[in-house]
């Protein structure tokens, strides 16, 4: 990938719908469970553990997978993703992204797992963004690190529109995540590489915790939100 290639995927202002989810801040900022940038820091840390691992890990497979020139069961892959959402909200949250993200990528980086993810449905997002890293060129530490690039990034961007937080200590606290987020990438792409050498999408990460997807079913739920999810 470009150095141009990969800012421009990176960048919040390409259009992916990314800007509508909050990666679960409203519900916990609704709860008061987020109230300020400590809260927040505690909050992506958490995040980081647990759906962080796993997100990382699918988009270095998917971008593995799209690399490789064998044939791909995608459907396959999409429903190990599901497995480890177990809130149909998430769920629902992660293919309203895939779709958008496989509209904009597939006119952009036309390739051939690109358009056969258009075939499988609604894919979930990780797994389209492991695909669209390959397409520009890049590898799985590229696609990890970009996908837990975006669960940092709209939580924070959530987190100043909700809370009225002041940008510059949020990009901080961002700034200070992403370090962690390095490590968590590092180890996620190596799990990545194993499930694909071995084909088996059931040796994906599952570290999710209980409470984001009880908060997701309640946000999807609730009369008023600003965000999607």
């Amino acid at each position: 990938m470009t150095v141009l290639a990969s800012l421009l995927l990176a960048d919040s202002r390409l259009p992916t719908g990314g800007h509508a989810h909050s990666g679960g801040v409203e519900a916990v900022v609704e709860r008061g469970l987020v109230c300020d940038e400590s809260d927040l820091a505690l909050y992506l840390a958490g995040r980081l553990r647990g759906t962080g691992q796993v997100v990382a890990a699918i988009a270095a497979a998917g971008c593995l997978l799209a690399a490789d020139t064998a044939p791909v069961d995608w459907g396959r892959w999409d429903a190990a993703v599901s497995a480890r959402t177990p809130s149909a909200a998430a769920r629902a949250a992660s293919r309203a992204q895939g779709v958008t993200l496989l509209r904009t990528a597939h006119r952009v980086w036309p390739s051939a797992a690109l358009e056969a993810l258009c075939h499988t449905g609604r894919p979930h997002h990780p797994l389209v963004l492991g695909a669209v890293v390959a397409a520009t060129g890049d590898g799985a530490d590229a696609a990890a690190l970009l996908a837990l690039h975006h669960l940092l990034g709209g939580a924070c961007a959530a987190a100043v529109r909700l809370l009225g937080l002041d940008p510059i200590a949020v990009a901080a606290v961002q700034a200070r995540a992403s370090q962690s987020a390095e490590q968590v990438g590092l180890a996620a792409v190596r799990v990545g590489r194993e499930v694909v050498a071995r084909q088996d999408p059931r040796l994906l990460p599952s570290t999710g915790t209980p409470l984001p997807e009880v908060l997701a079913e309640l946000h999807a739920r609730a009369e008023v939100t600003l965000f999607a999810s």
